[in-house]
C-alpha cells in the first residue's frame, strides 16, 4: 500500500552496519523509557522503607513518572517536527539519563518525586522521536515493517520486562540500582545515536503556543484526575473539576488548531476513521495490560506470597511472547493484512483476561496464571504493531513526530485510565484477608477495557 510515509527508492536511507547499531541504539532507549514506567513498581515497599513515604504519598513515584510523561508527549512530537528529531531525541536521552541518576542519589522522597518527573519529562522528548526516527529511516517498506515489529515488540513487552527487572534488581541489589541502571544504558545510547544516526531536517514553521500550552495543560489535568481519582473519589469536587478543565483545554485546543498555519496537532491526523478506531483500541488494550498487570503483580504478593524476585520471574513468560511474535508478525501482515491480526490479538487478550477470572484462593501459578500470561504475550504481540502501523498510514514525513506523540499519549492516557479504574475497583471490592474477592474484580475491570478495545477493533473491518 502506498502512503505518505513511502518514499521513492532513491530517496530512501540505505541500511549500512553503522545504521543499524544507530537504530539498535534508539530501541535500546524506547526499552529504557518503557522499562521505566514498571521497574520500581515491586521496589516500592523497600523505597517506602528507606526514604520514609507515607502510604498516600508512595503513588507519586510512580504517578510523577506517567503525569509527566503523558502530558509533554504530544509537545515533545511537535518539537522533534520543528527542531529536528535526533536533537530532540538526544536532549530527551540526557534530561532522563541525569534524572535517573539524581533518583538513585536521592536521600529524600521529595527529591525522587522530582527526579521520576523529570525523567518523565526526557522520556516526553525522546519517545516520539523514537518512532519518527525508525520510520523515516528505514530504507524500505520491509524494513519499515520490521523496525515496527520491534519497536511494537519493546512497548508492549517492555511493562512486564520491567517488573521482571525491578524484582530481580530489588532481591539482589537495591531500590536504587533500578534507576542508576539507566545511566550506563543512556550514555551509551547518547553516544551511538549522535554518531550513526541521520538528524531530520529542522522546519521554519511558526511554533503554535497556544496548541502547545492546550495540549500540555489538558493531557496533565487528564492524568492528574485519573491518578487521584481514587484517593479523593469519583464523584468528588476535585475529580470532576480535573475532568471538566481537561475538557475546557482540549475543546480550546481543537479551536485552536484549526486556526494555526502549522497547528501542534495536525486536524487531519484525527479526519481518518480507522486512525482513531486504532487509537481507541490502543488506549483500551493498553488500559486493560495494565490494569491486570497490576492485579497479578498484587496477586503473587498478597495470594501466593512470592518474593519481588519470583513475582517478577512469573511475568516471564509475557515478554517471551511477545518477542517471539515480534519476528513473526511483520509476514503475516504481508500475508493476512493488518485487520485480522489486530482482531486476532485483541480476541486472545480478551480470552486471557477471561480465563483468569477462573482464579480462586487454592490456584497456582502453573495451572492457574501461565495459561493466560503466555496467550496474553502471543495476543500483545500480534496486536500492537498492526495498530501502529494503521496509526501511521499516510502521515507526510514533517508530521511522523506528531503522529508518534499521539500514539503514546493514548497508550499513557490508556494506561492511566486502567490504573485508575483497578485501582478503585480492589478497594470498593476489598476484603481483609482475602484478595481473590478484589482481585476478581479487578480482572474483570480489564476483560471489560479489552472487551472495548475489540468491540473498537470491529470498526476497523468495516469498508472505508
Amino acid at each position: 500500500m502506498a502512503t505518505a510515509l513511502t518514499t521513492s527508492a532513491a530517496a530512501r536511507p540505505t541500511v549500512t552496519r553503522g545504521s543499524a547499531v544507530g537504530m539498535g541504539a534508539v530501541l535500546v532507549a524506547q526499552l529504557m523509557l518503557v522499562l521505566d514506567a514498571t521497574i520500581v513498581n515491586v521496589a516500592l515497599p523497600h523505597i517506602a522503607t528507606d526514604l520514609h513515604f507515607s502510604p498516600a504519598s508512595l503513588s507519586w513515584v510512580l504517578s510523577a513518572y506517567a503525569l509527566a510523561f503523558g502530558g509533554l508527549l504530544l509537545l515533545g512530537g511537535r518539537l522533534g517536527d520543528v527542531l529536528g528529531r535526533r536533537r530532540t531525541f538526544l536532549a530527551g536521552v540526557a534530561i532522563f539519563t541525569a534524572a535517573s541518576l539524581t533518583g538513585a542519589l536521592a536521600p529524600w522522597g521529595w527529591l525522587l518525586v522530582a527526579a521520576r518527573a523529570l525523567q518523565g519529562v526526557g522520556a516526553a522528548l525522546s519517545a516520539p522521536a523514537v518512532l519518527a526516527l525508525l520510520t523515516t529511516n528505514a530504507p524500505d517498506e520491509y524494513a519499515r515493517t520490521r523496525a515496527l515489529a520491534l519497536f511494537s515488540a519493546v512497548s508492549s513487552g517492555g511493562g512486564a520486562l520491567g517488573l521482571i527487572l525491578g524484582g530481580t534488581i530489588t532481591e539482589t541489589l537495591s531500590w536504587r540500582w533500578t534507576l542508576t541502571i539507566n545511566v550506563p544504558i543512556g550514555l551509551v545510547v547518547l553516544a551511538l545515536v549522535a554518531r550513526l544516526v541521520q538528524e531530520t531536517p529542522r522546519r521554519t514553521d511558526r511554533f503554535d503556543v497556544l496548541g502547545a500550552v492546550t495540549a500540555t495543560g489538558g493531557a496533565v489535568a487528564l492524568v492528574w484526575t485519573l491518578t487521584r481519582a481514587d484517593s479523593v473519589g469519583w464523584t468528588g469536587p476535585q475529580t470532576l473539576g480535573g475532568f471538566a478543565v481537561a475538557l475546557a483545554l482540549f475543546a480550546l485546543l481543537a479551536v485552536a488548531e484549526r486556526r494555526h498555519p502549522h497547528p501542534l496537532l495536525r486536524p487531519s491526523l484525527l479526519a481518518d476513521r480507522r486512525r482513531i478506531a486504532a487509537l481507541v483500541v490502543m488506549a483500551n488494550v493498553y488500559a486493560g495490560m495494565l490494569a491486570v498487570f497490576f492485579v497479578l503483580a498484587s496477586w503473587f504478593a498478597l495470594q501466593l506470597g512470592y518474593s519481588p524476585l519470583r513475582a517478577g520471574l512469573a511475568f516471564l513468560p509475557l515478554p517471551v511472547g511477545v518477542f517471539t511474535m515480534s519476528r513473526i508478525t511483520p509476514r503475516l501482515v504481508r500475508a493476512v493484512g493488518r485487520i485480522p491480526l489486530i482482531l486476532t490479538g485483541v480476541g486472545l487478550l480478551t480470552t486471557s483476561y477471561a480465563l483468569l477470572l477462573r482464579l480462586d484462593a487454592g490456584s497456582t501459578w502453573l495451572t492457574g496464571i501461565l495459561p493466560s500470561v503466555a496467550m496474553l504475550g502471543v495476543g500483545a504481540g500480534l496486536t500492537f504493531m498492526p495498530i501502529t502501523a494503521t496509526v501511521l498510514d499516510g502521515v507526510p514525513h514533517e508530521y511522523a513526530g506528531s503522529a508518534s506523540g499521539l500514539l503514546q499519549t493514548m497508550q499513557q492516557l490508556g494506561g492511566a485510565i486502567g490504573l485508575a479504574v483497578v485501582a478503585s475497583v480492589l478497594a470498593a471490592f476489598h476484603v481483609d484477608g482475602d484478595f481473590t474477592a478484589g482481585g476478581h474484580a479487578g480482572i474483570v475491570a480489564g476483560f471489560v477495557l479489552s472487551l472495548l478495545a475489540f468491540v473498537s477493533a470491529l470498526t476497523l473491518a468495516r469498508r472505508r
